[in-house]
């Protein structure tokens, strides 16, 4: 039987507050994504779904539950171990400068992770520049800096960053919605184009607030509301019949 990339059992965050109720902004979430699926998690802002996610990624401490990834348990990793976690999974953030070092190349970010691994100078231009080529950008951009490119140009080299150390999980957290709907259209048809090349090598767990924008890209999706996953299956099942209230708010919205 297949096993999960990634596997969420029970996951719990709660802050504690001084002087306020705690505040549980996690509340026992599970699932399971599969080799080569994408999958979406929707919500809107408070959800939970940016909590959920950075305890995924290490970089908030779970109050409760598990973490597997790629079947090993990574609940508690932190400090060195943690670049062997990095290795299999990376992330794209919402604003694409941030994934760059303003005062270096995208190239010298690119290539960062493959010089972390013993890769030579030479090697590194070369896989850099082909990075660069697969995700849509010529190989001059390379030499360019993050503020002499665009916002899309700057995500579609930041997939290339993540992509570089060949991760089996990729969290795109709202990496589409700082950029407008024609370029929107553009990364989400790089990622679905990286996706079938990649195969089975690739899985995406898509964080997102745009229902319509996840039933073109998702697999399947993930509602949360309240810390809570309160209604899951594929995107066209969950947007034509939806069978919890929020769901069909959130869907009645887009409408």
């Amino acid at each position: 039987m297949e096993q999960p990339v990634l596997k969420v059992e029970s996951l719990t965050k709660i802050f504690t507050r001084k002087g306020r109720p705690d505040m549980k902004a996690v509340d026992h979430i599970s699932f399971e994504l599969m080799p080569g699926e994408c999958l979406g998690l929707i919500g809107e802002s408070g959800s939970g779904k940016t909590t959920a996610v950075n305890m995924i990624t290490r970089l908030l401490d779970p109050t409760e539950g598990r973490i597997l990834l790629d079947g090993d348990d990574i609940t508690g990793i932190s400090g060195r171990e943690l670049r062997k976690v990095y290795a299999k999974m990376q992330m794209v953030f919402q604003t694409p400068a941030e994934s760059f070092d303003p005062r270096r190349t995208l190239g010298d970010g690119i290539g960062e992770s493959l010089r972390n691994n013993g890769w030579g100078r030479a090697r590194t231009k070369m896989e850099v520049a082909e990075l660069l080529e697969r995700c849509g950008l010529s190989a001059d951009f390379a030499s360019r800096y993050p503020h002499q490119v665009s916002g899309g140009q700057c995500q579609r080299a930041a997939i290339a960053r993540a992509l570089a150390i060949k991760p089996k999980l990729l969290i795109c957290d709202e990496a589409t919605s700082a950029l407008d709907v024609t370029i929107q259209k553009e990364i989400i048809a790089l990622l679905n184009d990286l996706r079938w090349k990649l195969g089975g090598n690739l899985s995406i767990l898509f964080i997102c607030h745009d229902i319509a924008l996840v039933q073109q890209f998702c697999d399947r999706v993930l509602v949360m509301y309240r810390g809570k996953i309160v209604e899951q299956g594929r995107p066209d099942d969950v947007i034509r019949n939806p069978q919890n209230d929020y769901t069909k708010r959130l869907i009645e919205s887009i409408l």
